[in-house]
């Protein structure tokens, strides 16, 4: 039998689903106080262990994270965990690969997080600010702005974020360079380019997205050296990790002006301090890690533990299985 461990509010958006493996499926279900339950009943026999886990959105932001987490680093037979996080670069989920877990990750926060991406570019480059101020002050007043159609993008990731991105930025006409490990051409992108080539690429892209996960090839990408070959004009995107980011070096180039913008969700500390110079700076636009936060997130997510779930019963391959060496940061 396989031995299911999700958090309460999970279950309650699967249960019907769930309830067609009958008794193939043992569901052991936490609360956010970290009681454990099977169909009502109080589990408290530590040794019960799951043998599969969803970490589902609603365990993220429930205090249940921790007690559920310990249960799973006890178990002696976990055979896979499905995240409801596009990332996998927080060390709990190396853990997890290190005890032979296989890890699915999730790709439904692409598309929110593109229409982020290009609601920022759009923003700056049609004067949003500026001409929001006008129409308080009841100024008439010419104000151009730029297109999108023939400006250069740069992502850095080119995954299932950078993709979608790409997606969106091509329609309205922009050149796409994608940047990533792997450089065989992609339909989405002019060319494709290794990591090693991002220095050569800055000098002629108007925009740069950051969709890269937080490793030992791409922490800190964005210092001093990499600021100072944008262009003027140009826009900083990162919806990667703040890992990525130098932010000492990136508030001194906001200072100079280059970058002319900066769009930021992540940061290397967050919640970000009050006092941190980005809430205020006039070249910054920045939200709360909250850039894939719409209401169809969660049932995607639903949709794709349920999907990966028959998979897994019927011994079929999982949907966005992560390699253990990307996981763990061992790639050469």
């Amino acid at each position: 039998m396989t031995t299911l461990l999700i958090h309460h509010a999970a279950r309650k958006s699967v249960a019907d689903a769930l309830s067609v493996h009958g008794s193939a499926l043992d569901v052991l279900s936490m609360d956010d106080a970290g009681v454990v339950t099977r169909d009502g009943t109080v589990v408290d026999d530590a040794r019960v262990h799951a043998n599969i886990a969803w970490l589902s959105g609603s365990l993220f932001v429930s205090g249940a994270t921790r007690p559920f987490l310990s249960r799973l680093f006890m178990a002696h037979d976990l055979q896979w965990v499905q995240s409801a996080a596009a990332g996998y670069d927080h060390p709990l989920f190396g853990n997890l690969v290190k005890r032979g877990a296989k890890l699915s990750t999730s790709h439904v926060h692409s598309e929110p997080i593109a229409d982020y991406v290009m609601a920022g570019v759009l923003d700056y480059f049609q004067r949003g600010p500026e001409r929001r101020a006008q129409q308080a002050n009841r100024i008439w007043r010419d104000l151009t702005f730029r297109e999108v159609t023939d400006s250069r993008w740069l992502i850095v990731g080119f995954g299932s974020i950078g993709q979608a991105v790409a997606r969106r930025a091509r329609a309205f006409g922009a050149e796409v360079v994608g940047v990533r490990r792997r450089t065989d051409p992609h339909p989405l992108a002019e060319r494709i380019v290794a990591l090693d080539r991002l220095a050569a690429e800055l000098p002629g892209a108007d925009v740069v997205v950051l969709c890269a996960p937080s490793n030992a090839d791409t922490r800190q990408i964005v210092d001093e050296r990499f600021l100072s070959a944008m262009t003027p004009g140009s826009v900083l995107v990162n919806v990667g990790r703040g890992a990525l980011v130098n932010e000492p070096d990136l508030l001194a180039a906001l200072d100079r002006g280059v970058p002319a913008r900066a769009v930021l969700d992540v940061f290397e500390t967050e919640p970000l301090p009050a006092d941190s110079r980005f809430w205020g700076h006039p070249r910054v636009s920045l939200t709360a890690h909250t850039a894939s936060e719409t209401p169809t997130v969660d049932r995607r997510n639903a949709a794709l533990f349920i999907d990966n779930l028959q998979r897994f019963l019927a011994g079929e391959p999982l949907l966005n299985l992560a390699d253990p060496a990307d996981v763990l940061d061992e790639r050469p």
